[in-house]
C-alpha cells in the first residue's frame, strides 16, 4: 500500500476529475466504485484491476478484499481531503478501482453459451440506471448474458455498475451491431426470440419458449423497432386499465422472474 500525501500526486492522474474522464472515455479501462464492486472486479479478474484508490481510513477494513489482488497491484491510499480534490467531488465510499474492460465479441459470447440459455437483447436503452437495474436483474434470475445493439448506453459507465451492485461485471455481454444484426445472430443460433412490447399476442403468463430463448427489450418510449418486433414473439404484461408500460428494468425484473419460474417447474419448453 502507498500513502498519497497530496492531491497533486502524479500517480493519481488516472482518477482525476473522474466525472469529465467518465464522459470523455479511457481507452479500454472503467472506474469501480465501492466495497461491493471492487469485491466483484476482483472476483471476475484479479489481474484486470490495474490500480485501487481509497481513503486511507478504510485500509484495515479493506485489508481482506485487497488481499485478492495480486501483490504487484498498486493500492494508493490517500486523506479523505486529499482523495476529494483528486476525484472532483466528496468520495464518501472511499473506494475507487481502475481497471482493464474485458474483450469480448458478440459472436463469442453466444458460441459460449450452454444449450439451454437465456440471453437478453437491449435496443436503444439510454439511460444508466436502467441498464444497472436489468443487469441486476438478469444476475438475480440467472441469465446467461446480455447482447447490446450500437444505440444502448455503456454498462460499465460508473454509475450503470453501481446500480446494478456489481452485476455488470459478472453477467457476460458485448455489442452485436444493429437491433436487427443482433436478432439474427442469435435466430441463427438457435434461439426463439421474445419481445416486449404493450402491443403484443401474447400475456406474460401464457408465454412458453425454447431452451435457447432470447428476451428482447427497447427504450422507454419508442420501444423495439417494427422490424424487430416482426421477427419476434411480441408479449405484453397485462396491467390495470387505462395503464399500458412499465419502465424496462421493472420490466426485465419480471420478465425474468416469471422465465425463472417456469425452469423451476419445469416448462421452459415451448408445450
Amino acid at each position: 500500500m502507498v500513502r498519497i500525501e497530496t492531491a497533486d500526486d502524479p500517480r493519481l492522474e488516472p482518477y482525476r476529475s473522474v466525472r469529465e474522464r467518465d464522459l470523455a472515455g479511457r481507452d479500454g479501462l472503467y472506474i469501480a466504485e465501492g466495497r461491493v464492486v471492487l469485491e466483484k472486479a476482483i472476483a471476475a479478474d484479479p489481474g484486470a484491476v490495474v490500480s485501487v484508490l481509497i481513503a486511507a481510513q478504510r485500509a484495515d477494513a479493506l485489508a481482506r478484499v485487497l488481499a485478492g489482488l495480486p501483490e504487484a497491484t498498486p493500492v494508493y491510499a490517500a486523506g479523505q481531503e486529499a482523495m476529494d480534490q483528486v476525484v472532483g467531488f466528496p468520495i464518501h465510499r472511499g473506494i475507487l478501482a481502475l481497471v482493464r474492460r474485458p474483450v469480448r465479441s458478440a459472436d463469442a459470447v453466444i458460441a459460449g453459451l450452454p444449450a439451454c440459455a437465456l440471453v437478453v437483447g437491449l435496443v436503444g436503452v439510454a439511460n444508466h440506471d436502467n441498464m444497472g437495474g436489468i443487469f441486476r436483474n438478469a444476475a438475480a434470475f440467472g441469465a446467461d448474458a446480455v447482447l447490446l445493439d450500437d444505440t444502448c448506453c455503456d454498462p460499465l459507465y460508473r454509475k450503470a455498475i453501481r446500480v446494478s451492485v456489481g452485476a455488470a461485471l459478472t453477467v457476460p455481454f458485448a455489442r452485436a451491431g444493429s437491433a436487427a444484426a443482433m436478432a439474427a445472430r442469435l435466430a441463427a443460433a438457435g434461439f426463439d426470440l421474445a419481445a416486449l412490447s404493450p402491443r403484443g399476442e401474447v400475456e406474460l403468463d401464457g408465454l412458453r419458449l425454447g431452451a435457447r430463448a432470447a428476451i428482447l427489450l427497447g427504450a422507454e418510449g419508442p420501444g423495439l423497432p417494427d422490424a424487430i418486433l416482426r421477427r419476434a414473439k411480441t408479449v405484453r404484461i397485462a396491467m390495470a386499465g387505462g395503464f399500458d408500460s412499465l419502465n424496462v428494468a421493472t420490466t426485465s425484473g419480471i420478465v425474468f422472474h416469471h422465465l425463472a419460474a417456469l425452469r423451476q417447474a419445469g416448462l421452459s419448453t415451448r408445450d
